[in-house]
């Protein structure tokens, strides 16, 4: 790698999330000269410039914007690694704490396992967290990491892996007119009340969930507004609302009397995304990371 420094593509990272030289060197614990430095010595290295610097703003150029979509994932995967490794050597103990949304399909179950059987000195509880609160509860320091709904467009959060890739269903209930049918159009979404999310989850994720409009731009129909999964569930089976739910939990749920899952076409897939606090790391929750990378499933 020619040379460079752990310590500059750390101050990379930094300063491309605050654009800051002095709100970097603060989170760095070094001096804004310092940021700056190590900023140019990583500039001299790749040989072009990652950051244009005026009086006014600190922003990144083109080659800095392609080079930090790039770094992030490479980055966060090296420390990971880094602390597996520290993890092993040390053996992990405690607890780790793990926030679920929906209900714990066979790839999170195969890596609880696998976690289990690696680190037997360490506690395992799993939690269920609300559809309206996706990051708060690893915000808050309740769980070390969450399986998520994607998208996460979090600053603080750090996403990976993604895995559970799979088409979408629209749950109705058993009296509602879409239940006898074989699939959808995303564009028929028009002709329903679409459950909605309602508390703290950023607008961004309760829209990918609840889409207001079709892919060709039909306005949907807004339904009720629910916090979990379950008053969801209860809704629809009440034919008071449509939810739309990854095939996984379609299946998981499919066995009630009073509602049917119909295959929606047209529509991006669910995922699942691993997040934990990226200014924060848990040697647990890192491990865990693994663990879910090398059992999650093949994509659907």
């Amino acid at each position: 790698m020619s040379g460079v420094e752990i310590r500059e593509l750390e101050s990379f990272l930094v300063l491309a999330q605050e654009l800051h030289f002095g709100r970097a060197g603060e989170r760095l614990y070094v001096s804004q000269s310092r940021v700056s430095q190590l900023l140019r010595s990583l500039e001299s290295r790749i040989g072009a410039p990652l950051v244009e610097r005026t009086s006014r703003r600190v922003r990144l150029t083109p080659l800095g914007e392609s080079f930090l979509a790039s770094l992030r994932p490479a980055y966060d995967a090296l420390r990971a690694t880094v602390d597996e490794a520290r993890a092993v050597a040390r053996g992990i103990g405690g607890e780790l704490r793990i926030g679920f949304q929906g209900t714990v399909d066979d790839d999170l179950s195969r890596a609880i396992a696998l976690f289990g059987d690696r680190y037997p000195d360490c506690a395992i509880s799993v939690v269920e967290i609300p559809l309206s609160d996706p990051f708060g509860p690893l915000r808050r320091q309740e769980v070390d990491c969450a399986v998520v709904l994607l998208p996460v467009a979090e600053d603080d959060l750090a996403l990976g892996p993604v895995f559970s890739r799979q088409p979408q269903t629209l749950a109705v209930s058993v009296r509602h007119p879409f239940a006898a049918r074989d699939s959808l159009s995303a564009e028929e979404l028009a002709d329903c009340r679409l459950i909605g999310i309602d508390g703290g989850a950023p607008e961004y994720w309760r829209q990918a969930q609840a889409p207001g409009v079709t892919p060709g731009g039909l306005p949907v129909p807004a339904g009720p507004s629910v916090n979990t999964l379950q008053e969801g569930l209860s809704l629809t089976a009440a034919n008071l609302g449509a939810m739309l739910l990854c095939r996984s939990t379609a299946d998981y749920h499919g066995r009630r009397d009073s509602l049917t899952f119909v295959p929606v076409r047209g529509l991006p897939h669910s995922e699942l995304g691993l997040i934990r606090h990226r200014t924060r790391p848990s040697a647990q929750a890192e491990a865990f990371a693994l663990a879910v990378n090398e059992t999650a499933g093949p994509a659907a």
